[in-house]
């Protein structure tokens, strides 16, 4: 019985909860053989913007080198922006709230 009373409890507490229907207001991406572009922009305010190219192509040090950048709403009401790279160097992001490692 207390089972019962839980869960309808916690079924209630579900149904109430308000949905947040999240639009896509931009989406786009264009893919090439050597290179592509992509952007998404929610209406939450998430906002992704990447692209990519292929380096050295026809090498045995071929590889892509990726720049772009994401944003967010918090919880706190704060936009949230991080810029980055990944490339033979690794993943290396940035942002005004990410800690900055000392130089050596």
């Amino acid at each position: 019985m207390k089972f019962l009373i839980v869960f309808v409890a916690l079924f209630a507490l579900a149904l109430a909860a308000p949905v947040d229907d999240v639009k896509i207001l931009r989406q786009d991406s264009d893919v090439q053989p050597e290179s592509y572009k992509y952007g998404l922009e929610t209406s939450d305010g998430t906002k992704k913007d990447e692209q990519g190219q292929l380096k050295n192509i026809g090498t045995e040090q071929e590889a892509i080198s990726v720049q772009g950048s994401f944003s967010f709403v918090a919880d706190d009401g704060q936009t949230y922006v991080v810029n980055y790279i990944a490339d033979e160097n690794g993943f290396q992001p940035s942002g005004a709230h990410l800690p900055v490692a000392p130089v050596a």
